[in-house]
């Protein structure tokens, strides 16, 4: 299985996915399609900019590559224009969620290869990883104004740490890298996804003990 392929269609799939989520909020929000591109954009690309400065790999993927800019406003259309059959069909806060976790799922694993690609620490990999998939949508929240998912009780952050470190544990243990893409993706997409499920949370101070 050609390595580099497998992890070029996660990173387009992850883009496109969570500018689809962006152009979701955007349009429960009542933003503009220019609003949407705007919002889908952050979302889709955010945490890979992130990511990126502080490994010290710039130019940045998207100016390198401007696919990946087209991927993400082709995203943050469909997302926005797709909301309301979304709505019919179950709820667009259902869909938006669903979205997310995808995108979270695929860029956690993408994030820590790319702090191992660069000589990083595993922890920093992992902290990378984290970065990728969390930092577009909590930037998304706060442009339209929602409490970031991130920040909130669920299980958001810690499904994209656990994502990395199996990614980073399985590579060090010599397993082909993307088959351990495959596994980190697929324990964060579950963990986040019983977290939707179950409504799995972390409990706030205030609740410790109650």
């Amino acid at each position: 299985m050609n390595v580099e392929l497998v992890f070029a269609i996660l990173d387009y799939a992850g883009i496109g996915l969570f500018a689809f989520s962006g152009g979701m909020i955007a349009a429960r929000k009542e933003l503009d399609p220019f609003g949407a591109l705007i919002v889908g954009a952050v979302t889709g690309m955010g945490g890979g900019t992130l990511r990126d400065v502080l490994l010290g790999r710039l130019p940045v993927y998207w100016i390198e590559t401007p696919e990946y800019f087209g991927i993400a406003l082709l995203g943050a259309l469909i997302g926005y224009y797709t909301s309301p059959w979304a709505q019919a069909w179950a709820s667009r806060r259902s869909a938006l969620v669903w979205a997310d976790a995808a995108g979270l799922a695929v860029f956690c694993v993408i994030g820590a290869r790319a702090g191992l690609a660069v000589g990083a620490h595993w922890s920093i990999a992992a902290l990378t990883g984290v970065m990728s998939a969390a930092f577009g949508g909590l930037i998304r929240d706060i442009i339209v104004n929602d409490v970031p998912l991130v920040l909130k009780e669920d299980i958001y952050a810690l499904a994209a740490l656990a994502g990395a470190g199996a990614y980073i544990g399985a590579v060090s243990f010599g397993v082909n890298a993307s088959i351990a893409a495959v596994i980190g993706a697929v324990l964060a997409f579950v963990l986040r996804g019983c977290a939707i499920i179950f409504k799995w949370s972390l409990p706030p101070i205030g609740k410790i003990g109650d």
